[in-house]
């Protein structure tokens, strides 16, 4: 079965460019105003959309979206309110993938089978868990695979080849390749290096391979664009949520910063055209 994940990176691929995956926290500043950020987002240049899932104890997150996360629990947002956020969006976009990002304890407490039954139904595509380990499979991502959600899974610069069939196992959708060691945000990739990790990923996968954490503005994306097939754009975006607040509330140009956020990192990965794949010797 294809998902519109699948669907999305498939029909970029023929088109010979990279996707960009916009980061969005739930409730951020607060509910509506999300809403509208991640409705304008396609407009905007978003391929894919990722929501956040607010928790208390984001370990892998840096400090804007830590802070981003705060501000939306804060404001009363709940999972079951992420949901239906999604919901809400999917009612007017029956095409943009949407993919869940956060932490397991959220989902435990709401239960796993709950969630992801209501998570299939307000049009979720994709989960990514970053506190789940493959060893823990059995807990969510193979209940989420069944249940035809992708379970998208981080590979990083110290997973070696030993231990990456490990992590790509039961990974779907495409691979999340975290460019530096650290949290987000924390510094910007080099793209060299990027390079060399997506074509060691991409030896043992046919899946898209996405990079994300540190790309912060149009140049750092198009350098990135050109070796992945898809970019992914987070701690600017709650920057840019974060600067437009008046008095740490939404103000009346909030949502149209964002907006402007996605369309100037969507200049630069849609300023990269990927040269045609090589023939293989068996179809020349």
């Amino acid at each position: 079965m294809t998902t519109r994940i699948d669907r999305r990176f498939a029909a970029l691929a023929a088109e010979r460019r990279a996707a960009l995956v916009a980061f969005v926290m739930a409730g951020d500043p607060d509910a509506a105003t999300s809403l509208a950020i991640v409705k304008a987002a396609p407009k905007a240049g978003a391929d894919v959309i990722e929501i956040g899932m607010p928790f208390t104890d984001p370990m892998a997150d840096g400090p804007a979206i830590q802070a981003a996360g705060l501000r939306a629990l804060r404001g009363g947002q709940t999972l079951r309110k992420t949901l239906a956020l999604v919901g809400d969006f999917r009612s007017g976009d029956a095409d943009t993938p949407v993919v869940l990002m956060g932490y397991y304890n959220p989902i435990y407490v709401y239960g796993v089978e709950a969630f992801l039954g209501d998570a299939k139904a307000a049009g979720v595509d994709g989960l990514i868990v970053v506190d789940l380990p493959p060893e823990e499979d059995e807990e969510l991502c193979l209940p989420a695979l069944k249940a035809g959600l992708n379970f998208i899974r981080l590979a990083t610069p110290t997973t070696d080849d030993k231990r990456l069939p490990a992590v790509l196992a039961n990974t779907s959708g495409f691979v999340y390749y975290v460019s530096i060691t650290g949290v987000t945000g924390s510094a910007a990739p080099d793209a060299a290096k990027v390079g060399e990790a997506v074509a060691r990923i991409k030896r043992h996968t046919h899946l898209p391979v996405a990079v994300g954490f540190g790309v912060k503005d149009a140049a750092t994306a198009a350098g990135v664009a050109a070796k992945a097939d898809g970019v992914v754009i987070g701690s600017a975006l709650v920057e840019a949520v974060r600067a437009s607040l008046v008095e740490g509330k939404a103000g009346p140009g909030t949502v149209g910063a964002v907006a402007a956020a996605i369309e100037r990192i969507a200049a630069g990965v849609r300023g990269v055209v990927k040269a045609p794949p090589a023939l293989s010797r068996e179809s020349r």
